[in-house]
């Protein structure tokens, strides 16, 4: 099944955190389908502008090289997938994870991150 990488996931993977999961690490470098959402693009650029993520500056300044560079695929932000963020009932006002949420519920991936949070909405997810 193909893969949408939580934010802080990509950071990690790009870092070679080893918070990552074995579980999710092993799916990530298997899965032919790995996407990174337009979402994710607009948080690490909003939050390095911010200076909440001063070590992402360099992926910041380009965020789709950086996905290109593990193969990674880009996944666009639709009409469908707003609407979906939009009208969740879910109390979490996040609009990132509100997004990645839509998009994984829609598209049918399974959503790689560490955050409980989506599990209140059965997004499917890996830890």
């Amino acid at each position: 099944m193909a893969l949408l990488l939580d934010t802080h996931v990509f950071l990690w993977w790009l870092d070679g955190d080893r918070r990552i999961s074995a579980t999710a690490r092993r799916r990530i470098a298997r899965e032919a389908d790995v996407y990174v959402s337009a979402a994710t693009a607009w948080e690490i650029t909003t939050k390095a502008r911010l200076g909440k993520l001063p070590g992402a500056l360099v992926v910041a300044a380009d965020v789709a090289a950086a996905v290109h560079s593990q193969s990674f695929l880009p996944l666009d932000v639709t009409m469908a997938h707003a609407q979906r963020a939009g009208s969740l009932v879910w109390e979490h006002r996040d609009p990132f994870d509100r997004m990645l949420a839509a998009q994984a519920l829609l598209e049918g991936v399974e959503l790689v991150s560490s955050d409980e949070v989506f599990d209140e909405i059965a997004v499917p997810r890996i830890a």
